[in-house]
């Protein structure tokens, strides 16, 4: 570890030796003008006749240097009193400015001893500084608002590992048992270990996909796009509905597409990515001989993909919970299908695309989910 940059004296020295410094500035110029104004009202005395004495301090002083012996004189007197003054309005100043400054900095010292006791254990102890809202009140509102936002995201971190752990704990148990239980057969013949080997495919399929949706989910969330460029969505959706056609088919889903021409710009595959998880989520999350529609629209400003489709009733309160990682419409585990990231990654990669995403319960069952991005020149 580098050694540590020199800082200089505090913020509360500092505004001390600051005020201090006016304070004695101030002292010193009105002590000189005191000196100067007393010097000259003294010396201005009427001119006696030449010859005369005057004793002025026990000293005889002839008439004509009167002026001058009166003028040191009381000079010398406002030096003798001020300035034991000028050193005492120092001395109060810097006092009082010390006190001052520590009373006014105490919610700064507040908020930086909050800062040292943080930790991942402790991010729910707030300032709560209360008082007249000043510049240091919104420093603290502004820092309790922080720790908010930093508490939020390391309960989202938590809960995204622990089921993200779930999840791959999931197939790899699947793998161990069947793995343990067909070689404990001493009997186990040719059958009995192909059926094995195709669950083993099944799970490592479903942790292959798992591991490929979190990687794309890393890539996506908080990042800037690496690509830029006029995007078909009537194109990108058309594809997305020619690899859903066959399941759609199987489970005789009405699919009815609604498009007209819609440049956007962005990322093509990352695009394609967002249509196929909607259309996926709408098709696999659907009811058998149900309906799916999918629109595309533009105007000046945005380019619009709606996908709505039946399904099981949810709960308006509970839409906004299907973006979480590992949720769906329903239950709160995924799916044996599927990851559970899907929404997730469509949330991700329309944050990216600086557009807005917007779902809505529909009154019969089921979820229309309407996505905004830029809109292509």
């Amino acid at each position: 570890m580098g050694a540590l940059t020199r800082r200089g004296p505090g913020l509360r020295l500092r505004l001390t030796l600051l005020a201090t410094s006016l304070v004695a500035l101030v002292s010193a110029v009105l002590l000189w003008l005191g000196w100067v104004l007393v010097g000259n009202v003294v010396a201005a005395v009427p001119r006696l006749p030449a010859g005369t004495p005057v004793r002025v301090g026990g000293v005889d002083v002839p008439a004509e240097l009167l002026g001058a012996a009166l003028r040191d004189s009381a000079r010398e007197q406002v030096l003798l009193i001020g300035g034991p003054a000028f050193v005492a309005v120092v001395v109060a100043a810097a006092l009082l400015a010390w006190l001052v400054t520590g009373r006014m900095l105490r919610p700064l010292q507040d908020v930086t001893e909050t800062a040292q006791r943080l930790s991942a254990e402790s991010l729910d102890e707030r300032i709560a500084l209360s008082g007249p809202r000043d510049e240091v009140a919104r420093l603290a509102d502004t820092f309790d608002a922080m720790l908010d936002r930093l508490q939020a995201a390391f309960d989202a971190q938590r809960r995204f590992v622990a089921n993200a752990s779930h999840e791959l704990r999931t197939p790899l148990s699947v793998v161990r048992t069947e793995l343990d239980v067909t070689l404990s057969d001493p009997h186990a013949d040719e059958a009995e270990l192909r059926r094995m080997a195709d669950v083993v495919r099944e799970a490592t399929a479903r942790a292959e996909r798992l591991v490929e949706a979190l990687l794309l989910l890393a890539r996506t969330e908080g990042v800037e796009l690496a690509v830029r460029e006029p995007v078909d969505l009537t194109d990108v959706v058309g594809r997305a509905l020619r690899a859903v056609d066959p399941e759609a088919r199987r489970r005789g889903l009405r699919v009815k597409r609604c498009t007209e021409p819609a440049f956007a710009v962005g990322d093509p595959a990352l695009l394609e990515r967002v249509a196929g998880n909607l259309l996926e989520n709408a098709v696999r999350h659907n009811v058998e001989g149900g309906w799916v529609e999918v629109s595309t629209g533009a105007d000046p400003r945005w380019t619009t993909l709606r996908v709505a489709s039946s399904g099981p009733a949810i709960a308006p309160e509970s839409v906004n919970a299907l973006f979480e990682p590992f949720r769906r419409a329903g239950v709160q585990r995924t799916a044996r299908n599927g990851t559970g990231l899907g929404l997730s990654i469509v949330q991700a990669a329309t944050t990216a695309h600086h557009g807005n995403i917007h779902a809505t319960a529909l009154p019969a069952g089921g979820l229309a989910i309407t996505i905004q991005l830029p809109a292509a020149p």
